[in-house]
């Protein structure tokens, strides 16, 4: 008999042979909820040798398409995972490896999904989604999208859960909605892997994020321990030194009125600038107040929209130029070097994206 089950390695429906034609046999739960729902049309039917070719092509069909339904049902919330957690990195064939290596194929390979969850890594992941939504999206093979997208989704509900870092995860979608709407509307002149609706889909779930984290409100902690307010105000003014992100001072300036007179140390916007910037770009972007002092803060924000700033992560990948293998350093890899050490060298995301153009 024709093979109509859902999964090719399944050995299909058992049927048995009548007076009156070949009849399904269903197991006793079908049977029991047959018998409780009356409503149910059975499946069991009876069909004799002319209608059996018609039978079968109609209900062959019918299976194919809820086995792709079921696919990509189970598929969208599945990651692939592999046991080595590193990626050799080639982009010609050679006599030893033949092919090459995709953005796609490393991001499937590379154990983001727990690097998320670790708090080193996490910025390092979100930055390199964003460079992918911008520019590398169309690159991405099928199951390499259902990664991301789920890797995406594991983001947003431990912000969600958490409170922590919604400004990045913000920044993410919006670049990543932005991207998607000039495809989808382009769609006969770009290239998207896949099908334009499953695309939709996915543009309509990243409103409804946007619009989750548009309305999440922070909770007010109360533990009756020691917090920022109980801190002298030499410690307040060291942890704003010691931020990177011009951001995230505005932001925790406006806990207190302590904190919100000490964001705006122009001394602390100097050094903020000089981190990041070099003299030669303070001199096209200067901007000076009414009594001729330099505006720090002003000239930061300023500046930071014509020139990247420096970027610092707790961790990132490494790559290993002897082996020209891909890997996290706490996971390694199977280094033939006499010092693998020296070898090492850290991979910043933009640096991660370059390794795979071609």
């Amino acid at each position: 008999m024709p093979f109509l089950g859902q999964d090719w390695r399944s050995p299909g429906w058992s049927w048995i042979k009548t007076e009156d034609g070949w009849k399904r046999c269903e197991s006793w739960s079908q049977e029991l909820e047959r018998q409780s729902n009356p409503c149910n049309v059975s499946h069991s039917i009876i069909i004799n040798s002319e209608d059996e070719e018609i039978y079968n092509n109609e209900e062959h069909e019918y299976a194919s398409k809820k086995r792709k339904k079921d696919h990509f049902r189970n598929d969208t919330n599945t990651q692939s995972f592999y046991r080595e957690k590193w990626i050799y990195v080639h982009k010609e064939s050679t006599k030893e490896r033949h092919g090459y290596c995709t953005l796609g194929e490393a991001f499937n390979r590379l154990d983001f999904s727990s690097a998320i969850q670790d708090i080193r890594r996490f910025n390092y992941v979100v930055r390199l989604l964003q460079l992918i939504a911008k520019s590398q999206l169309t690159s991405l093979s099928g199951v390499a999208q259902k990664n991301y997208f789920n890797i995406l989704d594991k983001i947003v509900q431990k912000v969600l859960d958490d409170h922590q870092n919604p400004r990045l995860i913000k920044d993410l979608l919006q670049d990543l909605s932005s991207t998607l709407c000039i495809l989808i509307r382009g769609v006969g002149k770009s290239v998207l892997v896949g099908n334009i609706n499953i695309w939709i889909c996915r543009l309509e779930t990243i409103l409804n994020w946007q619009q989750q984290l548009q309305n999440l409100q922070m909770t007010k902690q109360v533990d009756g321990g020691l917090t920022l307010s109980d801190l002298p105000v030499h410690m307040l003014s060291n942890i704003l030194y010691r931020l990177s992100d011009g951001w995230d001072i505005v932001t925790l300036g406006q806990v207190t009125p302590t904190l919100s007179m000490l964001s705006e140390d122009r001394h602390l916007w100097k050094k903020l600038c000089q981190y990041h910037f070099a003299e030669k770009q303070f001199c096209r972007h200067l901007i000076l107040s009414e009594k001729g002092h330099i505006e720090w803060k002003l000239m930061y924000f300023a500046l930071q929209k014509h020139y990247p700033t420096k970027e610092q992560y707790g961790d990132t990948l490494h790559f290993c130029r002897h082996c020209s293998i891909l890997f996290w350093k706490d996971s390694g890899h199977p280094c033939t070097a006499a010092d693998p050490g020296s070898c090492f060298t850290p991979v910043s995301p933009q640096h991660f994206i370059d390794l795979f153009k071609f």
